[in-house]
């Protein structure tokens, strides 16, 4: 599973051994920084039991040991509304 935008993770130690203490954070994007093979930079907010943003961080876990708590929403489709035409008749100035 590679983690996308607006999903929310929980790293623990299983993916990476700089999290003695697991976390939860939610994924702004997977930067596009050279690794080894399975290994991934992640930019995102660490949050806190209520899922409030504490603290902005990048991380670098394998990819293999993320869970993911909560998938990003999908977009809604676009839906085209028809405009009024804009008036741009000419104005007199002074």
């Amino acid at each position: 599973m590679l983690p996308r935008s607006g999903d929310v993770l929980h790293v623990t130690r299983a993916a990476s051994v700089q999290f003695l203490r697991p976390i939860t954070f939610r994924v702004i994007r997977v930067l596009d920084w050279p690794t080894y093979d399975g290994w991934l930079w992640l930019d995102g907010y660490q949050l806190n039991a209520s899922g409030d943003a504490v603290s902005r961080r990048s991380i670098f876990v394998q990819q293999a040991g993320l869970t993911q708590l909560r998938a990003a929403t999908v977009p809604r489709q676009h839906t085209a509304r028809s405009r009024r035409p804009v008036n741009r008749a000419p104005i007199a100035v002074g």
